[in-house]
C-alpha cells in the first residue's frame, strides 16, 4: 500500500536486552514495516536493572555518553520487548520531543503509557484504547519466508518419507516441569506416530530440554528415517516448519507455538507437568479454532488458514504513525 512520504517511516529502532524471545518478535515485526531498522542493546547495570521497568535507565546509556544505545539522530519508530527495555523506550520518547513512535510488544508492567502502541497475546489481559491483541505471538516466519524456505532444495528433508511431522521441544520453566513420566509419554507418542503413521520426524531441541530427554529424542533420530538438529550447525527451524506435514510442540513455550500456527498445518501440543492459566486461555482459543490437537493422539495432516499475527501488527503500527505524523502536521499548520 503506498502512503504519502511525510506519513511513511524512513528509520526504525529495535530496543532490546538480547533476550532471544523478545528479540525475535521485534525483528519480526520490524522487517514486515519494509523499513530499514538497527538494533540498539541496553545493558544497565544494576541496581538500575533490577529498577527496571519502574525506576530510571543507567546514565552510563544515557544519549551524551559514548556507545549510548539512544545515540541520535532518533528513528521515526522504536520497538521494544522485555522489562529492561522498557524503560529506555520510555527516556526515548522523552528525548525525541515526542517525534519517535513507540511500540512495545507484551506487557510492559507499567501501564498503557508505556508506549504509543502496545502489543499484547489475547490470553493477556491488558487493554486499552493504544492495545492490540491477537490470538498469537509476533515472528519472522512470514507466509513469503515459508515459501520461499518450502521451495529451497534440501536434500536431507526432501527425501524423508511423508508425512513429515516437525517436532518443537522445549523444556522446563517457571510454569512447566519435564517429570521423567513426561520424558517417557512425549517418547512414545513420537515412536507411535512414526511406527503407525509412518512419519518421519524433524525434531529441533532447545537449552532447557532436560539432557534425559534430549538424549531419547538423538536416539529416537538414530533409529532410522528422521532428524534430529544437534546444535552444531545452523537452526533448521524455519526449513522443518515450511516442509512439515504437521506439527508436534510441547506447551512450555507459547511462541513456538504461535510459529507453528503460521504454516496452516495442524499443531499437535504435548503437555508436560505444570501450566500457568495465561498460557490455558491461549491454548484454548486455538483449540476452539480446531488449530491443535492433543499429543500423544491420532496424528492430523487437514489445513486451515494460517495465523500470523505479524502483519496485523504491522500494519497497526503503520497506520497509527501515519496519523501521528498527520497530527503533528495539522497541528503545525494551524
Amino acid at each position: 500500500m503506498t502512503r504519502p512520504l511525510e506519513t511513511a517511516p524512513c528509520s526504525v529502532w529495535i530496543l532490546t536486552d538480547g533476550k532471544a524471545g523478545d528479540l525475535a518478535q521485534c525483528t519480526g515485526v520490524a522487517e514486515a514495516l519494509s523499513c530499514p531498522y538497527e538494533t540498539r542493546l541496553v545493558a544497565p547495570r544494576p541496581p538500575f536493572s533490577l529498577w527496571l521497568p519502574f525506576g530510571p535507565t543507567d546514565p552510563r546509556e544515557w544519549e551524551g555518553r559514548p556507545g549510548s544505545p539512544l545515540a541520535p539522530p532518533y528513528p521515526d519508530i522504536a520497538i521494544a520487548s522485555g522489562r529492561r527495555a522498557a524503560g529506555y523506550l520510555r527516556r526515548l520518547k522523552r528525548i525525541s520531543r515526542g517525534r519517535t513512535f513507540t511500540v512495545f510488544l507484551k506487557d510492559p508492567r507499567t501501564g498503557t503509557d508505556a508506549a504509543d502502541l502496545i502489543w499484547v497475546p489475547e490470553h493477556d489481559k491488558l487493554r486499552g484504547r493504544n492495545v492490540l491483541t491477537t490470538p498469537t505471538s509476533p515472528h519472522r516466519f512470514s507466509a513469503a519466508t515459508l515459501e520461499k524456505l518450502r521451495a529451497q532444495p534440501v536434500p536431507e528433508i526432501d527425501t524423508l518419507s511423508r508425512p513429515r511431522v516437525a517436532v518443537l521441544i522445549g523444556g522446563d520453566s517457571r510454569h512447566h516441569t519435564f517429570t521423567e513420566e513426561d520424558q517417557n509419554r512425549l517418547l512414545n507418542g513420537l515412536r507411535q506416530i512414526a511406527r503407525e503413521d509412518g512419519a518421519a520426524l524433524m525434531i529441533t531441541a532447545s537449552r532447557r530440554t532436560p539432557p534425559g530427554l534430549a538424549y531419547g529424542l538423538a536416539s529416537l533420530a538414530k533409529s532410522g528415517g528422521h532428524l534430529y538438529w544437534t546444535g552444531e550447525t545452523s537452526n533448521p527451524l524455519g526449513l522443518y516448519l515450511a516442509k512439515a506435514d504437521a506439527i508436534v510442540a510441547t506447551a512450555d513455550s507459547t511462541n513456538m507455538i504461535g510459529e507453528a500456527t503460521a504454516t496452516g498445518k495442524p499443531v499437535h501440543v504435548f503437555h508436560p507437568g505444570g501450566g500457568h492459566a495465561k498460557i490455558t486461555r491461549f491454548l484454548d482459543t486455538l483449540q476452539q479454532l480446531d488449530v491443535t490437537h492433543p499429543f500423544p493422539g491420532p496424528l492430523k495432516t487437514t489445513t486451515y488458514e494460517p495465523i500470523d499475527a505479524t502483519p496485523v501488527i504491522a500494519e497497526r503500527i503503520l497506520a497509527d504513525f501515519a496519523a501521528l505524523r498527520l497530527q503533528d502536521k495539522g497541528a503545525q499548520a494551524g
